[in-house]
């Protein structure tokens, strides 16, 4: 009797010992189903490729996401879902999509963005904002006569920030007396910069200046050289623009190859 139970403890033991690696892959058992548990694993990289930590209470509720799918896919399956139409082109759409960004995942692995591109492109952005900045306010008005009236009420010792928030028509300079900011000249419309450059600190343009956006009366309050950013400080958003601007010109090159009927 004792060798029987003996033999049986051994073999439930050698059982449950040549269990644990299938029971070890599943997440879950529902209805009978096995449910892996890389399913888990590719919800956890979503959450953290979307920046957000995996706490150990969130992997408790990613595996009740997983079990819960599995409950209602089962349940769908069931009333014989899969079959319809709907189904089958939603299926090809998410298809579609996921293997589209696989192409450009793998695009992007292969053809990533060098230091020396990096530093290319930083070199034409110093270029081109390179030399002086300037502080500059201005008052924004629909007619040429409203603008030569605010110049002559400057004249008379108007204040500039006063008539800036009464009566500039730029809405976000305007709340502001119509400070501008630092800018480079090369940010504004031609005949605003050509006005601007100039100036004199502290003056005021003598007849108004004329741009798209209407009639303008400028200020100049000071003048810098231009403080550009380190390369290092702007180094992730370059190669950002400069991955993006790769992948553009791969769409566009899968295009012009392809042969459209």
């Amino acid at each position: 009797m004792k060798q029987k139970l003996l033999s049986g403890l051994v073999a439930a033991a050698m059982l449950g010992t040549l269990a644990l690696p299938a029971a070890a892959q599943n997440l879950a058992i529902v209805n009978g189903k096995p449910v892996p548990k890389e399913r888990a694993e590719v919800l956890k990289q979503q959450v953290e490729r979307s920046g957000r930590p995996v706490t150990p209470e969130m992997e408790g509720q990613i595996k009740e996401e997983v079990i819960a799918r599995e409950i209602f896919m089962q349940e769908a399956q069931k009333r014989g879902l899969e079959a319809s139409a709907d189904f089958k082109a939603q299926m090809e759409l998410a298809r579609q999509t996921i293997l589209i960004r696989e192409l450009f995942a793998d695009y992007q692995n292969k053809n990533p963005v060098t230091d020396a591109e990096i530093k290319a492109e930083y070199d034409k952005f110093a270029s081109a904002n390179a030399g002086k900045e300037y502080k500059a306010s201005h008052i924004l008005v629909e007619k040429e006569d409203e603008a030569k009236a605010i110049i002559a009420q400057l004249k008379k010792g108007g204040k500039f920030d006063e008539i800036a928030k009464k009566q500039s028509k730029d809405p976000g300079s305007g709340t502001r007396g119509g400070d501008l900011g630092w800018a480079n000249p090369g940010s504004y419309v031609p005949e605003f910069s050509e006005a601007l450059t100039k100036l004199e600190k502290g003056k005021v343009t003598q007849t108004p200046v004329k741009s798209q956006f209407g009639w303008h009366v400028i200020r100049l309050d000071d003048t810098r050289d231009a403080e550009l950013p380190k390369l290092d400080e702007v180094k992730p958003q370059i190669a950002q623009q400069l991955q993006q601007q790769k992948l553009m010109k791969y769409q566009e090159e899968l295009r012009a190859k392809a042969k459209v009927e």
